[in-house]
């Protein structure tokens, strides 16, 4: 991977943003590595510890491997840059991720991507089809907005919350997907099982064959024991992947 040279922040923020930090550049970097990019195009951010109204965001335009924790631009709702680290960031970035922490205190990490299988699942009718364990998550559970262009218009914050409810994934109509999650790590997992749960989808309908039909009480079932798992393994896996990226480069905590 290819980095870019930064002076660190690590002496001017607090010790939980620092880490919030490192695990936003990380989930960047997994982002990179698993081939979810649209080159500089799309965005992950997350909330500032103990505050309500400040967010990372990634440095515009730069291609998500070359994130690092120091590059990070720290904005408010406002949309003014809290630290300067020498990059500003996209006004649709802000736009969109001001909307979920505005509406979603709950929100600790928010994520948009524009992968081919999702624009190529936001163009299509119908729900996602349970027809994997990462499908069964999102049958039923997924939300859906009518996309009116480039995100540019804060007016366009409030139908987007509205759109999004309690939910954490959006589907945004011949766009991609937006999601959110308490947690750095948990927004990455949400983001990955959704990218994985459309593949899934779509290569099923692809065949053109009859769909295999479950009934909702073994769907309910599958669905709460694969929420237990999810969350017994969470800071293992998160700290697995930590390790993962650290093998590859550790450019992503400066």
């Amino acid at each position: 991977m290819t980095t870019i040279c930064n002076n660190s922040v690590r002496d001017s923020v607090a010790e939980e943003e620092w880490k919030t930090r490192i695990d936003l550049a990380a989930f960047y970097r997994l982002v990179a590595l698993h081939g979810m990019t649209d080159l500089v195009l799309g965005h992950l951010s997350a909330r500032v510890p103990e505050t309500t109204d400040q967010f990372l965001l990634n440095p515009y335009p730069r291609l998500f491997e070359q994130i690092t924790a120091s590059t990070l631009v720290k904005v408010n709702a406002a949309g003014d840059v809290l630290l300067d680290v020498g990059y500003n960031y996209d006004i649709p970035a802000y736009t969109i991720h001001g909307a979920v922490y505005e509406a979603r205190p709950d929100a600790g990490s928010a994520a948009h991507t524009h992968t081919t299988a999702a624009m190529a699942y936001s163009a299509l009718p119908g729900a996602m089809l349970p027809i994997s364990p990462k499908g069964i998550r999102f049958n039923g559970s997924l939300a859906f907005h009518s996309f009116e262009g480039i995100f540019d218009n804060p007016k366009e914050r409030a139908r987007l919350a509205d759109d999004m409810g309690e939910l954490d994934a959006v589907l945004l109509e011949n766009h991609g997907y937006l999601v959110c999650g308490p947690t750095v790590p948990e927004c990455w997992e949400i983001l990955y099982d959704l990218e994985e749960a459309t593949k899934s989808h779509l290569a099923a309908l692809s065949t053109g064959a009859a769909i295999a039909s479950r009934s909702q009480a073994a769907l309910a079932k599958d669905r709460d024991r694969l929420t237990a798992e999810r969350t017994a393994i969470r800071e293992e896996s998160w700290a697995s992947q930590l390790r993962f990226l650290d093998r590859i480069d550790t450019s992503f905590r400066k």
